[in-house]
């Protein structure tokens, strides 16, 4: 049971793989193209949501002493 659960899980991995892969008729790229190109955006919007995530729940350290 064990050799036909790792025949069906590399195939799956290898039909994903050549699905990823293959490239379109339209522009010659393929999903896996489309991906690496918006990597660095999804990174900046990433990096965009931690900072402001960063400021609105940092504590607030402006004049604790002076209460």
């Amino acid at each position: 049971m064990g050799l036909l659960k790792t025949i069906i899980v590399g195939a799956a991995v290898v039909a994903g793989y050549k699905y990823a892969t293959k490239k379109r008729v339209e522009d010659g790229k393929s999903f896996l193209d489309d991906i690496q190109e918006n990597i660095p955006g999804w990174k900046d919007k990433a990096m965009q949501f931690a900072n402001k995530a960063k400021q609105d729940y940092a504590p607030n350290t402006t004049d604790l002493h002076g209460m």
